[in-house]
């Protein structure tokens, strides 16, 4: 990561743009707080990825966020091309005064370079793909598929910079660990993804009550504790074992993808007040005013 990091730091030299791909269902935990400070004076866009899976109005208060912080925002599905379209737009818009000063030098038509940031696993390499209309940037679906950097000329007006995710390598706050969990970001073979399973029952039912019980028509799952209500979701959805037992790993795992896959429904576990009182600072690296 150490590594990662030094090499962007120079890369950024060469840039005019960074986008930074956010989890739209948890934005600030889904950022590396380094970026902030690596893109300090230059243009920046924020992309909501997975806005499908998020909660609507928390989309729109999280843009909001980001918007007042300098940043042009979008919010996008990298694997639906469709809610592409409006980037290339947005990228003139960020690197007008760019733009503007390259004419007056009489430089036109240079292309803006922009650099492609964000964690592992949030998708960026599924966006480059769908934005270049190609497979030219390698994709998985565990953290750390892309490991070094590559540049891809999308059009004459723009080329990207692909980076590898980088994660810091503690947290702080160990709910941000916990989310990043909650969503994959953080490989789920070295988790115990029953443990993970309880907690987000918990999330859950604080958030969104009434959602478990309605995906799995559950009864009085508010008034059980978490593995009470996991037991009821193991037996609703038949998660036995030999013998007529409850399959709890089982029906761990089948939460957890429901979460993921949005068969729970739009959920944002996180708002953008609880980025209040943390000395953010905006894209020219000063303290936002409140």
């Amino acid at each position: 990561m150490t590594k990662a990091k030094r090499a962007m730091k120079e890369d950024l030299k060469l840039i005019d743009l960074v986008i930074e791909l956010v989890d739209a269902r948890v934005p600030l935990s889904s950022r590396n707080p380094d970026i902030d400070d690596l893109g300090a004076g230059k243009a920046r866009i924020v992309l909501l990825n997975k806005a499908d899976l998020a909660d609507e109005a928390l989309n729109r208060r999280w843009a909001q966020w980001f918007t007042e912080r300098g940043m042009h925002v979008v919010k996008i599905d990298a694997r639906n091309k469709g809610t592409l379209k409006q980037i290339q737009a947005v990228v003139q818009e960020a690197c007008k005064e760019k733009i503007e000063r390259d004419r007056k030098r009489g430089i036109l038509n240079r292309p803006i370079r922009a650099m492609v940031v964000g964690i592992p696993n949030v998708g960026k390499s599924t966006f480059i793909n769908s934005f270049a209309g190609k497979a030219c940037a390698k994709t998985g679906n565990k953290p750390g598929v892309t490991k070094g950097n590559q540049w891809i000329r999308l059009n004459k007006t723009l080329e990207l910079l692909d980076t590898p995710g980088i994660l810091w390598p503690k947290f702080e706050d160990q709910q941000v660990g916990l989310k990043l969990a909650l969503i994959g970001s953080i490989n789920d073979e070295i988790l115990n993804r029953d443990e993970l399973a309880l907690e987000l029952v918990n999330v859950l039912n604080r958030r969104y009550p009434g959602v478990l019980a309605e995906r799995y028509q559950l009864e009085n799952a508010g008034d059980c504790d978490t593995i009470q209500v996991l037991e009821q979701v193991a037996r609703q959805r038949s998660c036995l074992a030999k013998g007529g037992e409850l399959d709890l790993p089982k029906a761990a795992r089948l939460l957890l993808d429901d979460f993921r896959s949005g068969r729970l429904g739009r959920i944002t576990l996180e708002e953008p007040e609880i980025a209040q009182d943390k000395g953010e600072k905006n894209q020219d690296g000063k303290d936002v005013k409140r």
